[in-house]
């Protein structure tokens, strides 16, 4: 489960019941939530949160380092809230779910002086592809 709503709190970001709800409903492990996703899910636990109050949230979790955008391909944008331990993802190249994976090693480690043409390297992203158990048993 993501500590989201306790890093939120131990920053002193004013929670608001929009704000409470937005962190809410994207606390917990392998969420990969789009907005329109988020926003519905919220709007079960408080009717009245709006779509636009719902994208600011998400705007400003992204700009505090406390959510991630995800782009794993051409589909909307997801919202990760994982954003303090390092991490991987799984894609299903079918439905597109996407799971958290964390491999042992270090892979910024793995990528040779001779390959790094000049970088200074300071991230990594893998995405690892493939058909999740749901769509291969289809």
């Amino acid at each position: 489960m993501s500590d989201l709503l306790e890093r939120l709190r131990g920053r002193g970001w004013r929670m608001t019941a929009q704000r409470r709800v937005v962190a809410e409903v994207l606390d917990g492990d392998h969420v990969h939530l789009t907005a329109d996703e988020v926003h519905a899910r919220a709007v079960t636990k408080l009717p009245e949160i709006s779509r636009a109050t719902v994208y600011n949230t998400l705007g400003e979790l992204v700009s505090l380092g406390e959510v991630m955008e995800v782009a794993t391909d051409k589909r909307a944008k997801r919202y990760d809230p994982n954003a303090h331990r390092p991490h991987h993802h799984l894609v299903c190249a079918q439905c597109g779910a996407i799971r958290d994976v964390h491999p042992s090693g270090n892979p910024l480690a793995d990528l040779p002086d001779s390959e790094r043409f000049g970088f200074s390297v300071s991230a990594v992203e893998v995405t690892y592809r493939g058909v999740c158990p749901n769509c291969s048993a289809a």
